[in-house]
This record gives structure tokens, C-alpha cells and sequence, in this order.
């Protein structure tokens, strides 16, 4: 069986920061991305997902994120545009969600 890699790229949700990641496992790692696992996705709170590729080699998905990391945000904006012209969220859909059934947790007091 062969195995998807994804590059995916994420924001908050006033869409001033852009997250760009390469997975095995498209949903387990939005609901991480969501329960704010890792320091970058707690700070900046990245829960919508705006745009993934897919492809069966694992050097092509890191070469393709180091790609597209190296952009310039308005050519990034392009991209997902060029897919996704709303910029809405694509993992209720994506993985089968129901509308809230995954919320992003509150912001953890310090």
C-alpha cells in the first residue's frame, strides 16, 4: 500500500499568519494544530486549513515545503487563491467533520 504525503498550509482565524507543514496524516495533524500542540501553533492559534497537496513521495512533499516557504507571503496568498478563492476552511470537509465538532480550545492562561 503506498503511502500520501500532504503539504498543507494553515492560518489563524483573521488570516495574518501563514503556517506551511508536510504530514503523513492530514487530520491527526490539524487536530493537533488545534489542541495547540507545539509552541508556534499555540501562540499564533493556526486552526484553518486553506490549502494541501498530495503525493506519494516523501522528498517531493519536503522539497515542495521548503518551496513554497521561501515565497513571499502574496504569492503564497496566490496559490490557495488559485484553489481555494473564499479561503475557507477545508478540513470540515476534507475529513468528515460536522460544523463545531472539532472547536479550538481556549488559550491556556500563563
Amino acid at each position: 500500500m503506498r503511502e500520501n504525503f500532504f503539504v498543507y498550509i494553515l492560518t489563524n482565524k483573521n488570516g495574518t499568519t501563514l503556517y506551511i507543514g508536510v504530514t503523513n496524516d492530514l487530520e491527526r495533524r490539524i487536530l493537533e494544530h488545534r489542541a495547540g500542540l507545539g509552541r508556534f501553533t499555540e501562540k499564533y492559534r493556526l486552526v484553518k486549513l486553506l490549502y494541501y497537496e498530495v503525493t506519494g513521495d516523501v522528498y517531493a512533499a519536503i522539497c515542495r515545503e521548503k518551496q513554497l516557504k521561501g515565497w513571499l507571503r502574496e504569492k503564497k496568498l496566490a496559490l490557495i487563491r488559485s484553489q481555494n478563492p473564499a479561503m475557507k476552511d477545508l478540513a470540515p470537509e476534507l475529513c468528515g467533520w460536522r460544523a463545531g465538532q472539532f472547536s479550538v480550545p481556549r488559550r491556556r492562561s500563563r
